[in-house]
């Protein structure tokens, strides 16, 4: 890779043009994307009981730049590629989620080899917009996926009870969680109770309001064989994960707390029925020591590794 990861976390190779062969390949040979994706080396598959380690990078393309007050955290690609390049370069980082832009980048780059693949789905929600609970779908699509030899995809799935544009967000994710089932494919489901209170978006994490949406998005779709849950890790958690039997993810958010009692929430979590792992961004590439890195094998060491078969 063209940067070296340092305690610091991100690289010392700070030439500003060091992704600027990205841009060429764009101009030049755009059919390169479709090239690295047909010839990328896949992931050996899922298995009970070894939980996965995703890391998320979707949050540029609904706008939401922020991370811990700084508005613009992810808003230099380079800084945010070196980052993501660092995560992916430990092996116990099983893959990606992204919106299409940064998944070509790193296809382009080869840091996808070995790796699951989630795109990501619905980013028209932007952060901010007057109808933001109208999350539409204008990322990654099923066949697209199915095309670039993904795993999966992604939905936001915000349930606001005040707001009409939600029945169009959840009528949508259910023709995504079916579209997806075609082609064999996961449906990650991020559902969330939320409000908008002056002006802004908010997510209801109550224990009481997660598992209402862990709820009403396992019913969405004609089938849920292919879906997964994304959720957050709020107070008591054993009575979320007895909502459902799909696997889970926990994600990550832009956190408030410190690393340590942040970890330790996944630590608990982790131990829980029905967790297949993390899928985990800001958090992780943006954390409060400033060392990606350090931060990227910390969160690893805390997913159980031990593979049950599913005949004991």
């Amino acid at each position: 890779m063209s940067t070296t990861a340092v305690s610091a976390g991100v690289g010392v190779d700070k030439d500003p043009r060091r992704y600027a062969h990205l841009t060429t390949m764009r101009l030049e040979d755009p059919d390169a994307i479709a090239r690295a994706a047909a010839g990328r080396r896949r992931h050996p598959g899922l298995k009970a009981g070894v939980q996965s380690f995703i890391v998320a990078a979707d949050h540029p393309a609904r706008g939401a730049l922020s991370v811990r007050g700084n508005k613009t955290a992810m808003a230099d690609r380079r800084d945010l590629l070196d980052r993501l390049r660092i995560a992916l370069d430990n092996p116990a980082v099983d893959g990606i989620l992204a919106s299409p832009d940064i998944m070509d980048d790193l296809l382009l780059l080869g840091a996808l080899e070995g790796k699951l693949v989630f795109g990501s789905m619905n980013r028209g929600g932007l952060a901010g917009l007057v109808n933001e609970f109208d999350d539409r779908f204008t990322g990654h699509t099923a066949a697209a996926l199915k095309a670039l030899g993904a795993d999966g995809g992604k939905m936001l799935t915000r349930i606001c009870l005040d707001d009409p544009d939600t029945v169009v967000t959840l009528e949508a994710t259910a023709r995504a969680i079916d579209s997806l089932a075609a082609q064999k494919l996961i449906a990650m489901v991020e559902p969330f109770l939320s409000v908008r209170k002056n002006g802004k978006v908010r997510n209801d994490l109550s224990t009481d309001a997660v598992i209402k949406s862990v709820a009403i998005a396992s019913g969405l779709g004609s089938t849920s064989a292919y879906t997964w849950m994304k959720l957050p890790v709020v107070a008591d958690m054993e009575r979320v994960l007895a909502a459902t039997t799909m696997p889970t993810v926990l994600l990550g958010g832009d956190q408030s707390g410190s690393e340590d009692e942040v970890f330790a929430s996944w630590r608990a979590a982790l131990a829980l029925p029905g967790v297949q792992g993390l899928t985990v961004g800001r958090a992780l590439l943006y954390p409060q020591s400033g060392d990606v890195a350090g931060t990227v094998a910390t969160a690893a060491s805390l997913l159980n590794r031990t593979s049950v078969s599913t005949q004991e």
